[in-house]
């Protein structure tokens, strides 16, 4: 196997500014990139070897663990981090993590692959982009999946849909890549690695930065809950995720198009950076909550906003499920510090946005809007108020369900 680097992680200082970063979770950040001057010959190699052909969710799986964004993982898991992850929300080394990060084929497949063997992985399109030494082929179980990681054994429910579907088998073993940083892959410009973030986290001197995960368009609500982490830290990570997402959420490019307009026009540019997060969504509601916190460590924030009902789906979760697991970890272990918000809105008595927990008035005083109301609104070419979204915002959103219907 090739040479594989560990990413560069800064510790010290820059032109004499004494900068000390986050360590990236379990230690180090992991880059499974091969070097330059090797690629080709992997790339030939790929080409001699079984090939297992990636969904998208898994591509964006591969991609998470080459950059280093789950770290300490070096590949997909073993039986023994599978279980221990399900079971007690740590890898079985201790180290929490709470989502199985594995690679799952048909049995077919999976029967005609040899433990010690290296396997190519490739794109939708059959192109390989990696290989993996296959260390070990188990079975999972996709129910206790289900009920651990979920919460539920409900097929509805679009991360246990997408677990019922996959393979039985399931793949382990270490990657290294050599086709993974092709600069024509969606938003090029936008997808940048944890080291990257860091860089950038020093380049402008921020201690203390927030970082915000989202599927959705930003609205008032967002901006609020951003704008008050902002008051006490040097920078904000907006962090929208684009890897697959459930059918009717908001399209990516859509989405980024409204963080770029609102960013331009109501945030201090250089407090804020905007990067795109290639993963995939599992709506695994409390578990996933702490799984994004973890993931933006490694990108370099001290800080993490967990909102009401964080990664949640239809009333799978509690509206605070996903600000009480944190309560099961100690605060050093997770090495990122949670800032737990509720709900947002515009409140006419108040004449501002307020939360619950500061806004004493009548439901009647208080705009809020479901995904599912704003979306109806559109339909009919109907802009959601401004209490609720920015104008600039509402015009996009507009723009994109006129072009889609």
């Amino acid at each position: 196997m090739a040479t594989v680097r560990t990413c560069d992680v800064v510790t010290g200082g820059t032109e004499g500014k004494p900068v000390r970063q986050v360590a990236p979770h379990g230690g180090r950040l992991v880059c499974r990139m091969a070097q330059p001057g090797e690629r080709h010959a992997l790339e030939e190699r790929a080409a001699r070897l079984p090939r297992v052909r990636l969904t998208a969710r898994q591509r964006s799986d591969l991609e998470m663990i080459v950059v280093g964004a789950f770290s300490p993982l070096e590949g997909f898991m073993g039986e023994g981090d599978y279980w221990s992850v399900l079971h007690t929300m740590r890898l079985a080394t201790g180290v929490p993590w709470t989502l199985p990060i594995t690679l799952a084929v048909d049995r077919g497949i999976g029967d005609g692959l040899r433990v010690g063997d290296e396997i190519a992985l490739a794109t939708e399109s059959d192109t390989p982009v990696a290989i993996l030494a296959l260390s070990e082929k188990y079975d999972d179980d996709k129910r206790e999946e289900a009920r651990l990681v979920y919460g539920t054994e409900d097929e509805h429910h679009p991360g246990v849909a997408a677990l019922y579907a996959q393979g039985d088998t399931l793949l382990a073993g270490n990657v290294t890549a050599f086709a993974l940083d092709a600069q024509e892959a969606p938003f090029a410009a936008l997808r940048l690695a944890p080291a990257e973030t860091r860089r950038i986290f020093q380049a402008r001197g921020w201690h203390r930065i927030v970082g915000f995960q989202t599927r959705n368009p930003i609205h008032r609500a967002h901006e609020y809950l951003q704008k008050c982490a902002l008051e006490m830290a040097d920078g904000l990570l907006i962090h929208p995720l684009v890897g697959e997402t459930k059918g009717d959420d908001v399209s990516s490019e859509v989405r980024l198009r409204c963080y770029h307009a609102l960013i331009e026009r109501y945030y201090p540019a250089e407090r804020v950076l905007l990067a795109a997060w290639p993963a995939a969504m599992r709506y695994a509601g409390p578990r996933e909550a702490i799984f994004h916190a973890l993931v933006r460590k490694n990108y370099g924030c001290t800080h993490f906003i967990v909102g009401r009902d964080h990664a949640g789906v239809g009333n799978y979760y509690g509206p605070f499920d996903a600000h009480h697991i944190f309560d099961q970890f100690e605060p050093e272990e997770l090495g990122i510090t949670p800032l737990f918000f509720d709900n947002a809105f515009y409140c006419h008595a108040c004449a501002s946005m307020a939360t619950a927990k500061t806004c004493p008035h009548e439901e009647a005083e208080r705009i809020t809007l479901s995904g599912t109301r704003v979306r109806e609104m559109l339909a009919r070419g109907e802009a959601p108020p401004e209490e609720f979204t920015r104008p600039e915002v509402a015009q996009i959103l507009l723009e994109a369900a006129a072009a889609s219907r």
